[in-house]
């Protein structure tokens, strides 16, 4: 990630991460990849910003998706029947 950065201090039950088998360090991880997906899904950020506080480059965020069952195509619904019209317009 460049440019600053911030900490954030989270409070979590130590149970959580223990049922996960996780070191600290790997729950961490997991939670700010997490924050990623989500914040990418809601179309908060861009992949790219997504991707870099997820700690991996874009294409590795992109192909790691499908784990979080959330789709690399972010459309709205709107956008997504933009973009049909306009390929079936290209089509003939």
């Amino acid at each position: 990630m460049s440019g600053p950065q911030e900490n954030v201090t989270v409070e979590y039950p130590v149970d959580v991460r223990l049922a996960l088998r996780e070191t600290k360090e790997e729950f961490a991880r997991e939670l700010l990849t997490l924050a990623a997906v989500k914040l990418y899904e809601l179309g908060k950020i861009s992949s790219g910003k997504a991707a870099a506080l997820a700690g991996m480059d874009r294409v590795n965020f992109l192909l790691g998706l499908g784990r979080y069952r959330v789709s690399v195509f972010n459309y709205m619904p709107e956008e997504l029947e933009r973009e049909v019209a306009e390929a079936r317009t290209r089509a003939g």
